[in-house]
């Protein structure tokens, strides 16, 4: 049996990251959550993921800055943004740091069909 594609979803708002595990772990996805960008690198640095979604700001620093250190902790995972700052330059920011794809809250269909569209492209779908 296939391993389950991992993602690590971090944002400062626990509920988003429940509902995120849910909704991802119903596609089958294995997916740890983080709410400041000292747990998230921690995670990245001992885990080893398939997919990384980060909002933008935290109590600790900004998702630019995640987004960043993720690609130097792993140049190859893809990055979504998943957050309420939805002006064109948060966007541009994002896609210059290094990030795949930025996806507006409350975009949440959105959100999943592109998780699904990086990790098939990365080789690695969900199971169901």
């Amino acid at each position: 049996m296939a391993e389950k594609c991992r993602v690590l979803c971090v944002d400062d708002h626990a509920d988003t990251g429940m509902m995120l595990k849910y909704l991802l772990g119903s596609s089958d996805y294995e997916v740890e959550t983080a709410d400041t960008i000292e747990v998230a690198l921690e995670c990245a640095r001992c885990g080893n993921f398939d997919l990384f979604i980060l909002d933008r700001r935290f109590p600790d620093g900004t998702g630019i800055e995640l987004c960043r250190e993720l690609r130097k902790i792993s140049p190859d995972t893809p990055i979504i943004f998943y957050s309420g700052d939805a002006y064109q330059f948060h966007h541009d920011e994002a896609l210059g740091a290094g990030a795949d794809a930025y996806v507006p809250k409350p975009e949440i269909d959105q959100l999943l069909t592109t998780v699904n569209n990086l990790l098939d492209d990365a080789g690695c779908a969900a199971a169901t």
